[in-house]
């Protein structure tokens, strides 16, 4: 595989820019031509490389550009179009030099240039002994300005390291210092020691925390296709031992040594050759795997993926390897230690913040770590399986997540294969949608639930609660112990995770003008203020909108009615018109909860229980039950003609018999 493919460059676009006179122009042809140019335009066209330039034949394409003010715009442009920035100055001329920090750098700074820079001090042939080193005069500046990737003097007249100048430029795109090394603190960055920590747990092969003799000459060859003689070896270690104590036990290379002999090849220069070992193992320039190390996911709207069995399994193992401590639960270390070979953890975002709920110890149970990975698995599938594979997983993709059925084949099934529902919660300002969610989280906060597989009477399973409030996913791993029934059945039974999503009013509309909306909807839930009667006009007014365009879209999804605030005094009028309506439109009449006073009545274990029957629940409008009617008038139409030209044809072919048993007789 070419380099350039490992980089994700298919060629290189290097812009000159620095102060006029300071011998850009000169630079480029002489690159170019490998002489100098006589007579030089004040600004050349792009300039392109021979293509065998270098050995990995990537193309570089070079672009002179002008400092005149007129040309400040197109400069600009450059800059933010290019793979790679070459700043010239004048090593004749000091006050081009100068102008490096006073104005260049700044510049470049403003313009929040992302592109590596290369400072080249040209005209190296007319620079007088009196000026110093190039260490001398560019150490200052390279502190101030860590951007700086390299610094190089040429002399385009005298042929002198003009090849190295774009040499450096194309090893900084190819093999960028900035995701490896931090120039201030001299130290690798955390995404890199991540990455590298990873790679030496997978060919740490018999798991002692060491790379033995044979462990870093396979390693060797796994990287660079070449091994490594026994002199070598030793030489690696001692080196490092020399240096830092802990880098070499008796086992061999340690984790620590591993980490410090790549900062040792990065401070040599080497940076190829810790890009070469990160590649290998496919990460990219971000020092995330690779975009085509994740298969592709293709799915209906209205299709989710779920974590197989395999996966938990893999996952109990790698819970109870970081649960050091024996206690059931991962403490906030353990979790950041479990994921140390990640890029990051991916638990740090705030949609994972309070979506499991930690014991009075700030630990996480194994269901709750469960929970984390599903949320992930259904908001972001993609970063599950990334991340799966940066914790150790050694399978793939299918072998991992498994995807469910469309909705209208589990309809037709009258039952559903899933173990994640998602739910939306419609209603109008203060009916009471927040405070029915909250309710959750607030009744069960201050209790610890010894984990076990409890199942609700009447063959309800076991609930993990999800909630997704005003749009933002926030999952409660608690267990739903809402029975008829004072007692529990102590049966093994199937983890269900339930996923509510709060709709506030506003977001209805434009949620519904996506016609995909309704897709991920397992189950609708309208909630009104059972003792008002406007509150509840505008549930019917929202009811009615979901059952229309689920119909619509073909994304219809049960739906229930909730009468919240039961506590206080009822309004008839609405009680009556919502008990009609539901009537009406073929759906369970209201439940009456109240929060205040702690009776929800079974609403969660009735949520799933609805999504688990998904060709029940589903409101009928008038429109809808017009054209059902209108349907089976027609079928009943067709019967009959059916039947009457059954008739019809029973009656000519008893005619004809009793008309051939007439001719005969005569």
């Amino acid at each position: 595989m070419a380099l350039a493919n490992l980089a994700g460059k298919q060629s290189l676009r290097v812009v000159v820019i620095g102060d006029p006179g300071t011998g850009k122009s000169s630079l480029v042809v002489s690159a170019a031509t490998e002489r100098f140019p006589g007579d030089v335009p004040r600004v050349l066209p792009p300039t392109r490389l021979p293509v065998d330039y270098f050995a990995d034949r990537i193309p570089i394409t070079i672009v002179d550009t002008s400092s005149s003010p007129e040309q400040r715009s197109k400069l600009i442009a450059e800059c933010q179009s290019a793979d790679v920035v070459v700043l010239t100055y004048a090593c004749d001329q000091p006050a081009t030099l100068e102008r490096l920090s006073s104005f260049w750098f700044p510049e470049l700074r403003r313009l929040q240039l992302e592109a590596p820079v290369i400072v080249v001090g040209c005209k190296l042939d007319l620079r007088g002994e009196e000026q110093g080193t190039l260490d001398a005069v560019m150490a200052p500046i390279m502190v101030a300005f860590r951007e700086i990737e390299t610094c190089i003097e040429c002399s385009a007249l005298r042929q002198i390291l003009v090849y190295e100048v774009f040499y450096y430029a194309q090893k900084a795109v190819l093999y960028p210092t900035a995701p490896l090394f931090d120039q201030e603190a001299q130290m690798l960055k955390l995404r890199c020691m991540r990455a590298l920590k990873r790679i030496f747990i997978l060919c740490d092969h018999d798991r002692d925390g060491a790379f033995s003799d044979v462990e870093l000459n396979d390693f060797q060859v796994i990287c660079f296709n070449a091994p490594l003689q026994p002199n070598e070896i030793i030489g690696v270690k001692r080196t490092i031992q020399e240096k830092l104590t802990e880098g070499v036990n008796e086992n061999g290379l340690t984790l620590t040594g591993f980490l410090f002999l790549h900062t040792l090849i990065i401070g040599n220069g080497k940076l190829e050759t810790t890009w070469t070992v990160l590649r290998k193992f496919g990460y990219d320039n971000e020092l995330k795997l690779r975009d085509d190390l994740i298969p592709a996911i293709k799915r209906a709207p209205d299709q989710t993926l779920e974590l197989t069995s395999q996966v938990i399994d893999f996952l109990r193992g790698i819970f109870n390897m970081f649960d050091t401590d024996n206690d059931g639960a991962l403490q906030p270390a353990e979790i950041n230690d479990l994921f140390s070979t990640a890029p990051e953890n991916p638990w740090s975002s705030h949609l994972y913040e309070n979506c499991a709920e930690n014991n009075v110890l700030g630990g996480l149970s194994f269901e709750g770590f469960i929970s984390k990975w599903t949320l992930m698995t259904l908001i972001h599938p993609s970063n599950s399986f990334a991340n799966l594979i940066y914790v150790g997983y050694p399978g793939d993709f299918d072998s991992a997540f498994t995807t469910t059925r469309k909705r209208p084949v589990d309809r037709k099934k009258k039952q559903t294969q899933r173990n994640v529902f998602q739910c939306y919660v419609f209603g109008p300002r203060h009916a009471g949608k927040t405070a029915l969610l909250q309710s959750f989280l607030k009744r069960y906060h201050s209790i610890v639930f010894y984990i076990m597989n409890f199942v609700c009477h009447g063959n309800l399973p076991m609930l993990l609660l999800s909630m997704v409030n005003n749009l933002q996913q926030i999952l409660l791993n608690c267990l739903i112990f809402i029975l008829n029934s004072a007692t529990f059945t102590h049966v093994f039974g199937t983890r269900k995770t339930l996923v509510m999503r709060e709709i506030s009013e506003g977001d209805v509309g434009p949620l519904l003008s996506d016609k995909e909306s309704l897709a991920p909807c397992d189950v609708a839930v309208i909630v009104y203020d059972s003792g008002d009667e406007v509150s509840w006009q505008r549930a019917r007014e929202l009811l009615v909108q979901v059952a229309t365009r689920g119909k619509n879209t073909g994304y219809e999804v049960p739906c229930l009615i909730v009468a919240a605030k039961d506590d206080l005094d009822q309004s008839p009028l609405a009680l009556q018109d919502s008990t009609r309506v539901s009537h009406d439109m073929g759906i369970e009449t209201p439940i009456p909860i109240s929060v205040r006073l702690r009776d929800l009545n079974n609403i969660f274990c009735r949520i799933v229980h609805a999504a688990q029957q998904p060709h029940l629940s589903i409101p009928e409008t008038e429109a809808g039950k017009t054209h059902r009617q209108y349907r089976q008038l027609l079928n009943r139409s067709l019967t009959v003609v059916s039947v009457g030209a059954a008739v019809a044809v029973v009656g000519v072919a008893a005619y004809r018999v009793y008309a051939a048993r007439k001719n005969a007789s005569s």
